[in-house]
């Protein structure tokens, strides 16, 4: 009797849990969905923790460099340096505290007065953690354009606590350049650069785009062939002759932060046509719908039917090109400031990183230059990834691909 109670219990314990599953399912949000398909996106899921590291790495880059990344902060006796990695154990015995030698540079006749290093391995420099250093200061945001009436200060706080450095000189574990400075350090604050470029950009072009592909999908009609015109305009644009103009009309008396906000500005401005175009081609098609005509019938101004109804009926895709743009974005901004046309010394960004790598000296003797290409690749590749997995997981007809 007590194995027949328990096999006919089961039947019911199992049909609850299909059930439950089933409510589950149909009563979930359309964030849980997406959620719920993106987590079995292995790639993606890859993608999503390093875009998440360099993403933090590049917001607390002051605390996690060593040193100031401009001038202030570099090196004079340790310039074009190679790496520096510390050690555990040596001939002189183990310690538990990682640890360098001291290196000492000079130049001789040898090697055309090229810098020698030589490695004294009876001094030992070790590794700190949290050690006070420079000055820096986070969640400050001041805006310095041409004129005073925009112009606003948010002083944020400020600490000299590093993530670690070295108890005597200074350990460069990226090397550093030919000015002495620390690359690890510039990589970090350029990831951050180019991230905060690629996000003001992005969502300028994302708002232009909703809002215009949004009035032109929804109107049709001669306001439709007005706004198509305007972006036809747009993305005929050559980018590179126009950032040429542009920057030959920017003043050489612009200071960083101003040509921050301007390349930052102009790549919104010319980045919204795609998505507009692809809002404005599903509102054609769904304006129709029955749905949409009942909100008219209930007295729905159609300000609020774009944003309530039509543009949620293509919410995935929105997020989807939404997080495909950054990249886009970074790699406009680093080939920009590769070239000379965007971003300049001393602003720390990929762009800029990257012309140092140009020359054939570089790629001969000094090839810890390209570290930072590997950062921007990860970044590229990770947003890439997570784009690819969202892009799979909002098909609301993924599950039925086979």
């Amino acid at each position: 009797m007590a194995i027949d109670s328990v096999d006919v219990g089961s039947q019911p314990i199992a049909a609850d849990l299909d059930a439950k599953t089933k409510e589950d399912y149909f009563t979930a949000s359309q964030g849980q969905l997406i959620w719920t398909r993106f987590k079995k996106n292995r790639s993606a899921m890859f993608g999503a923790y390093v875009l998440i590291t360099l993403i933090l790495a590049g917001i607390f880059s002051p605390f996690i460099s060593p040193y100031d990344p401009n001038i202030a902060g570099r090196d004079k006796e340790y310039m074009n340096g190679a790496p520096q990695f510390g050690s555990f154990c040596d001939e002189n015995g183990c310690s538990a505290i990682p640890f360098l030698y001291t290196q000492e540079r000079s130049r001789s006749l040898a090697t055309n007065f090229r810098w020698v290093t030589t490695i004294n391995k009876d001094k030992r420099r070790y590794i700190t953690f949290l050690p006070k250093g420079w000055e820096y200061t986070v969640l400050r945001f001041e805006v310095n354009l041409p004129g005073k009436a925009l112009d606003f200060v948010i002083p944020g706080f400020t600490f000299e606590r590093h993530l670690f450095g070295a108890s005597e000189g200074k350990v460069h574990i990226f090397g550093t350049d030919s000015s002495g400075k620390d690359i690890f350090s510039r990589t970090l604050h350029a990831i951050n650069t180019s991230l905060a470029v690629g996000t003001i950009g992005v969502f300028i072009a994302f708002f232009l785009a909703l809002f215009i592909g949004g009035v032109s999908g929804f109107y049709g009609g001669w306001i439709d062939s007005i706004l198509q015109m305007i972006t036809d305009a747009i993305r005929t644009v050559p980018a590179i002759p126009l950032f040429m103009a542009l920057a030959a009309f920017i003043p050489d008396t612009w200071s960083s932060e101003e040509r921050f906000f301007f390349i930052s500005i102009i790549l919104g401005l010319i980045g919204w046509p795609t998505l507009a175009r692809r809002v404005r081609t599903h509102l054609l098609t769904e304006r129709n719908q029955e749905y949409v005509l009942a909100a008219q019938l209930c007295g729905a101004r159609p300000g609020h039917i774009i944003r309530r109804h039509l543009l949620p009926s293509f919410t995935s895709y929105i997020i989807v090109d939404l997080v495909i743009s950054f990249p886009y974005m970074v790699l406009s901004e680093t080939a920009l400031s590769f070239i000379g046309l965007g971003l300049k010394d001393p602003v720390n960004s990929l762009g800029v990183m990257l012309q140092n790598v140009t020359s054939a000296d570089v790629l001969l003797n000094y090839q810890w230059y390209f570290i930072p290409v590997l950062f921007f690749m990860a970044l590229v590749l990770a947003f890439v990834f997570v784009g690819d997995g969202l892009r799979d997981a909002a098909d609301p007809y993924g599950d039925t691909k086979k």
